[in-house]
């Protein structure tokens, strides 16, 4: 029987590589990451970073995510998937599989507004009060 190394060492895309290593996929190629790693090497690189990975570590100030988790208050389907500066904080996300009417109801006093194309296929819901006088 033949040895499949790739099953005990599979290999990430570019993308996944720079989740990895929690780095944007743009710097990744500008610094000579292949398109293609075994997940040793990516360990390995974590590990051990090139000059270029410490100094971004060092200059990260935390405040914004490079990556984070989309996952469906509903049924739980997620992606992974680089922030946008326009983004609020959400109070729900939700798939595209799924309609708004399946949500909680806002409380009263308070309104709903929806975002569209956050990720690949998710809406971003925010509640807030509605500061109108009654």
């Amino acid at each position: 029987m033949a040895n499949n190394s790739s099953t005990s060492n599979p290999s990430l895309n570019r993308r996944q590589i720079a989740q990895a290593l929690n780095i944007p996929p743009e710097m990744a190629a500008r610094n000579g990451i292949p398109s293609r790693m075994k997940t040793s090497e990516v360990n390995e690189l974590d590990a051990n970073p090139p000059a270029w990975l410490a100094q971004s570590r060092a200059n990260s100030t935390g405040k914004r995510p490079i990556w984070v988790e989309l996952r469906c208050y509903l049924c739980d389907f997620h992606e992974i998937a680089r922030p946008k500066k326009w983004w609020p904080e959400f109070t729900f996300v939700l798939c595209d599989f799924h309609y708004n009417d399946e949500l909680p109801s806002p409380a009263p006093g308070w309104r709903r507004s929806e975002f569209d194309g956050v990720g690949s296929r998710f809406r971003g819901i925010v509640d807030s009060q509605d500061l109108q006088d009654p």
